[in-house]
């Protein structure tokens, strides 16, 4: 289910809008607005879970794990 809404947005993010849609990479207005809105979504919960992380105490059992995915990472 999905509902209509209206928003007012500055001229110059409108012009980016359709210049997104009018390249191709969307097909339309409401798909870049929605894009948008789920990355914000994901990247508010990102910021939560991140600051309830800094605030727990180091799991000795994931320890080692941890060393390993930053070697990977060098790696890479």
């Amino acid at each position: 289910m999905s509902k209509q809404i209206a928003v007012r947005l500055p001229d110059d993010v409108v012009e980016f809008v359709d210049a997104v849609v009018g390249s191709g990479r969307e097909r339309s207005r409401a798909a870049v607005v929605l894009r948008a809105l789920e990355r914000e979504r994901r990247r508010v919960v990102a910021e939560r879970d991140a600051a309830i992380l800094a605030g727990a105490e180091p799991d000795p059992d994931l320890a080692g794990l941890a060393k390993h995915v930053a070697r990977l990472a060098r790696n890479l």
